[in-house]
């Protein structure tokens, strides 16, 4: 039987999921997603993933694929899986590409958000979408703090623990900051990012719009590779994986399941 190529693009509430990949014990983006895949299509699937989200990151549109034998139509697998999979998760698309497709590694660029709410107050409803910081913030002085950071760069001073054993060097395609209503809106758009490394920038960033740091300092700090002088790591709460950037051709790749930094 012809082995077919599945696409799924996915949005989820991170709120209570040890992220995106599967931890023994845990309960995970990925793990739930293939436990109701594997149900339908009557045999293991594994997804791979454009990129694995930390504890209590979202996502609006997350990009994986899985190889499958069967012939259940895509959109009937899709309405299918809606109705078995908890309410925060839900494949918005799902359709069938080139056998040589690959969610990671065929991945251009990513779009990641963070919203700040600038605000002296906040909603219960929405508490887990956002990270609340009440004094006003100079969003002109965040944006110029933010131009610094576009190019390519060693960003040493702006990754997690984990990302330590990574390649430092990252392209930040564009890094735009804008006001919109009560919320500061972080936008990054880059080929690969390194373990905590939005959650690090956008930390900085708000030190830019408190004026803790000046916006000529990060060029200093990105010469230092010195994680102790960029800004704090902002909480998860409002990380967001927004799309997933594809080219049109996808070349094979020789071992699909090889580990690559994030």
């Amino acid at each position: 039987m012809t082995s077919r190529n599945i696409q799924l693009i996915v949005e989820y509430d991170g709120t209570g999921y040890s992220g995106w990949q599967e931890q023994p014990g845990k309960e995970t983006i990925q793990e739930t997603l293939e436990q109701s895949l594997s149900h339908l299509a009557g045999h293991p699937v594994e997804l791979l993933v454009a990129g694995r989200t930390d504890a209590g990151v979202h996502a609006l549109g997350q990009t994986a694929n899985f190889h499958t034998q069967s012939i259940l139509p895509v959109q009937r697998l899709r309405k299918v899986i809606n109705q078995l999979l908890p309410h925060g998760i839900r494949v918005v698309r799902m359709k069938e590409v080139p056998a040589t497709f690959h969610a990671t590694y065929h991945a251009a660029a990513k779009l990641y958000r963070y919203i700040i709410r600038n605000h002296q107050d906040y909603t219960v409803f929405d508490r887990h979408f956002y990270h609340h910081y009440r004094s006003p913030l100079n969003v002109a002085a965040m944006q110029k703090a933010a131009h610094e950071l576009e190019g390519t760069h060693d960003f040493s001073a702006f990754r997690g623990i984990l990302g330590r054993k990574a390649n430092p060097s990252r392209t930040l395609l564009k890094v735009r900051v804008y006001k919109k209503g009560k919320d500061v809106i972080l936008d990054y758009l880059g080929k690969s990012f390194l373990h905590q490394m939005v959650r690090i920038l956008s930390g900085t960033l708000l030190y830019a719009g408190i004026g803790k740091i000046t916006p000529k300092d990060i060029r200093d700090i990105l010469k230092s590779k010195d994680r102790q002088k960029a800004g704090p790591t902002l909480p998860p709460t409002g990380l967001f994986l927004v799309k997933v950037f594809y080219p049109r051709v996808f070349p094979p790749v020789r071992n699909r399941w090889a580990k690559v930094d994030e």
